[in-house]
């Protein structure tokens, strides 16, 4: 689960959206900073920025007054008691200094900084001042230090703090640049030493660059930082579990007896829950609970509790076995193509008895009298005999008369607001209760009427699952909601259904549409927020207008206009590549007919440092290098006919080069791996006819099929160290879709490697729907080969995406990553696809990614003049 989508859901009941567009009703519910509400002082500019609000200085002409692009900055942290004076002192004290600064505007957007799953190196930043120089900084710090002497705030990692109080200092960008990372990514960036830009390094560790000397100072400010270790405590912290904004959780051995122990951390004023509570009030909680609950065998025993520096730990004893979530990769019988029915009984028969255990111990603990208030599949432990059961992570329990609501949950048991005291956990109980079936409950965030729908697919494929063990989740589930009929709650049509689902995707996308908006066109995955994100192929409106052409959609002109007025000139720091930037939105912008815009991106493209970008598709060599000849094809020009072959004579280099020995895993498939160079260079060789453009092909292919594994059951999959992919984003079927275009080009067969790819996009369940991560992109890719029996299995994949299928404004559209909100978008959402089911549905159509036309066919069709 990826915890920053949880932030992204909290602004539109439909769609992730940033979290400073609010509704009109939390507004009022979280209303501005004083400060915020000022009028803008004269000779300065006001403006916000995400969930910054920025004041800088104005000089004569009526510009921003021109100051250092880099340096060291100030940060002030804030909690919900103090923010609102340090947000005066901090306006009163910079204006008349003409200093220029931002914080966060309101409450709700600070509180948004310092929960439990905020990113890291931006937790605790309420304010930023840009010093002029190190003279300034340390007058700032230890005027305004005096200032706001004895106000708390959360500790900001990224930095180092100034004595006691709410400052801290970080050396690091004032001006947006950027620079291609050696990932080959677009990053924030600073100048070093030489006057080269380098990434400005943000990790969530106070870091000096090795160019800057730290000012004389701030030397005793990092000593003391220096001073609190480990080494005193009786505990050998022997591994990391997790990290969150609240704190660490770490395995080790007490030193005194030799017995395993957890350690758990709390971070004051961070990790904040719903109500407020920080990460030590919480862990507090969770002490009180356990102790409450010693003795009933369900629960780690607490062993102890101290504070090391200002963070309190939790010590608990190590409980064995494994968390029930991790289960399901090995044991569910769905997944494989054909499953076995012995395997769907023997099951089923464990599954029941596992929820049976879950319920006996969240009844031990109603008994003492607490509520769990946090039961979902991470948090619920199976002994190594893997029937008995244990329940984790109590620091959102309370006691059960208290009837209080749920503070924190993850999103696929996350109880409705009418739910409090123990309902809430005969909520999550009924939610187990799909989720052991079809582990998709997240989907109940956007519809819980979503759970009669569930129930039924489970009913078909689980036919031992009693009817009433289902029938007793979804009336809990849906209470209240009115939608407890599986008949209410399907989408408008079925996937299959087309070409009426072709059209119901397309009104649902046009529906979704917000040209009013700056930063983006239709909802689709959180990464369109980040810079120039809204445009892209991927995530952005290249991306869906780019399906809606080709699925044969009437055009949406409106649509286009907005494409054009935004890149008119495109956001700073925007990325270069096909999927993530600007050679995707050329791409379609040239097929849709915007030639001259079109050469307008890719000449700002050459003019950087283009040659660096990583090799893969998604924002690369080869994805710029496919987009670079199409152009000279359809144009005629012959500069960019130059620079195509250049990409490809870089990549055969790179290919030549030997591998670096490393531990760390390579990424695989096609948009990160080496099968995007491999389809690059092969049409490559189908324009020019050079053998060695083939060659490595093969050998970029070969890379890629070197880090795939054959598991028991004949699925070839990427191997990532930790888990195994046959998506077609980054697993084995993307490598398929290029090889079926190789082994075109020489002949061969690789029979094994084929069948064992068909066999890992047959599986009967897949966790998501979209097009790279998920369901669609194997309905594409089966749609798509040649191997034999793929469209014999097309039928029952339609048929699986349709358990994912929703309704928005009474049209069919599904869930985005992460299933908590919808998506239009390409690589996650409706238009993925949408985009898939014309390639498996649609004939006659011409339907297909970027560059991967139907096999036989053409590499890419021409664009409009």
């Amino acid at each position: 689960m990826d915890k920053r989508y949880e932030v992204y859901a909290l602004a539109d009941r439909h769609f992730y959206d940033t979290p400073d567009r609010l509704s009109a009703g939390a507004r009022q519910a979280a209303p501005l900073f004083e400060a915020a509400r000022r009028e803008v002082p004269a000779g300065w500019d006001a403006a916000r920025i995400g969930d910054w609000l920025t004041l800088t200085p104005l000089g004569p002409d009526g510009g921003p007054v021109a100051g250092p692009a880099q340096g060291w900055k100030v940060h002030a942290s804030a909690t919900r008691a103090n923010a609102e004076r340090i947000a005066a002192i901090v306006w009163d004290y910079c204006v008349p200094r003409r200093i220029a600064f931002k914080f966060v505007p309101g409450p709700h957007l600070l509180h948004l900084r310092n929960t439990k799953y905020a990113a890291r190196d931006s937790s605790g930043k309420f304010v930023t001042l840009y010093p002029a120089d190190e003279e300034q900084l340390h007058t700032v710090l230890r005027e305004l230090g005096r200032l706001l002497e004895g106000f708390e705030g959360p500790y900001v990692l990224t930095d180092l703090r100034w004595g006691d109080g709410p400052l801290y200092v970080r050396y690091g960008a004032f001006a947006r640049q950027f620079v291609v990372d050696e990932r080959g990514s677009l990053v924030p960036a600073v100048r070093d030493g030489a006057g080269t830009l380098v990434p400005d390094r943000r990790a969530p560790s106070f870091q000096v660059p090795e160019w800057v000397t730290l000012p004389a100072f701030l030397a005793p400010h990092l000593a003391a930082r220096n001073t609190t270790t480990v080494g005193e405590l009786p505990y050998r912290i022997e591994k990391a579990l997790h990290f969150s904004n609240g704190g660490g959780v770490y395995s080790g051995t007490d030193t005194r007896d030799g017995s395993r122990v957890v350690l758990k951390e709390g971070r004051p004023h961070a990790g904040l829950a719903a109500d407020g509570a920080d990460a030590i009030a919480r862990l507090e909680r969770e002490k009180d609970a356990l102790e409450q609950l010693a003795g009933t065998g369900v629960v780690p025993e607490v062993r102890d509790w101290f504070t090391l520096g200002d963070h309190r730990f939790l010590v608990m004893e190590f409980l064995e076995g494994r968390p029930l979530n991790s289960f399901f990769a090995e044991r569910h019988p769905l997944l494989t193509p054909d499953p076995d029915p012995r395997a769907v009984a023997d099951y089923t028969a464990w599954a029941l008895r596992i929820h049976a255990g879950v319920e006996r111990a969240v009844a031990a603990i109603h008994a003492r009298g607490i509520v769990f208030n946090d039961l979902h599949v991470f948090n619920i432990m199976v002994g190594p005999d893997g029937e008995s059961v244990s329940l984790l992570d109590f620091e959102a329990a309370a006691p059960i008369d208290e009837q209080g609501r749920q503070v924190v949950a993850h999103p696929g048991f996350f109880a409705p607001p009418d739910r409090t005291g123990a309902d809430v956990d005969r909520y999550a109980l009924a939610c187990l209760r799909i989720a052991l079936f079809l582990p998709v409950t997240t989907l109940f965030v956007v519809d819980r009427g979503k759970a009669a729908h569930l129930a039924e697919v489970i009913l078909r494929q689980f036919p031992d699952v009693p009817k009433e063990f289902l029938d007793e989740a979804v009336a809990e589930i849906t209470r209240d909601t009115g939608a407890s009929a599986p008949a209410l709650v399907k989408p408008f049509v079925e996937p299959a259904d087309w070409p009426y689902s072709r059209d119901s995707m397309v009104k649902a996308i046009l529906a979704s549409a917000t040209p009013e908006r700056d930063d983006r066109l239709f909802p689709g995955d959180i990464t369109q927020f980040n810079d120039g994100g809204g445009l892209g192929l991927a995530h952005g409106a290249a991306g869906v207008l780019y399906v809606l052409d080709a699925v044969g959609a009437e055009r949406y002109e409106e649509g286009e206009r907005w494409l054009l007025a935004r890149t008119a000139p495109p956001p700073t720091g925007t990325p270069l590549g096909l999927y993530d930037g600007l050679a995707g939105v050329a791409h379609v912008l040239d097929r849709l007919g915007h030639r001259q815009r079109a050469l307008d991106l890719v000449g700002s493209i050459l003019a950087e440092r283009w040659q660096k970008l990583s090799s893969d598709l998604h924002g690369g060599l080869a994805g710029l290098g496919l987009v670079l000849a199409e152009l000279a094809r359809t144009t005629g020009e012959s500069e960019l006919r130059e620079r195509a072959a250049e990409a490809a004579d870089i990549l055969v280099r790179r290919l030549e080069e030997p591998l670096p020995d490393s531990t760390r895993r390579r990424r695989a498939g096609l948009l990160r791996g080496a099968s995007g160079p491999a389809l690059f260079l092969l049409r490559e060789y189908e324009r020019t006819g050079e053998e060695r453009l083939l060659k490595a092909a093969g050998t970029a292919l070969q890379r890629d099929l070197d880090v795939c594994v054959t598991h028991p059951n004949g699925s070839l999959e990427v191997d990532e160290g930790w888990r195994t992919l046959p998506y077609l984003g980054e697993g084995s079927a993307g490598v398929g879709m290029v090889l079926d275009d190789y082994l075109a080009h020489t002949g061969g067969e690789l029979a094994d490697v084929r069948a064992g790819i068909l066999t890992a996009a047959t599986f009967r369940f897949y966790v998501q729907p979209g097009l790279f991560q998920g369901r669609a992109g194997l309905i594409l890719h089966l749609a798509r080969t040649s191997t034999p029996g793929a469209r014999d299995r097309l039928a029952g994949q339609i048929d699986g995406l349709g358990w994912f299928s929703m309704s928005y404004q009474g049209q069919l559209a599904f869930p985005g990553h992460q299933m908590m909100r919808l998506s239009m978008d390409l690589g996650t959402g409706t238009a993925g696809c949408l985009l898939a089911l014309g390639a498996a549905l649609d004939a006659g159509a011409d339907t297909h990614l970027p560059f991967l036309p139907p096999l036989g066919r053409p590499p890419q069709r021409g664009s409009a003049s």
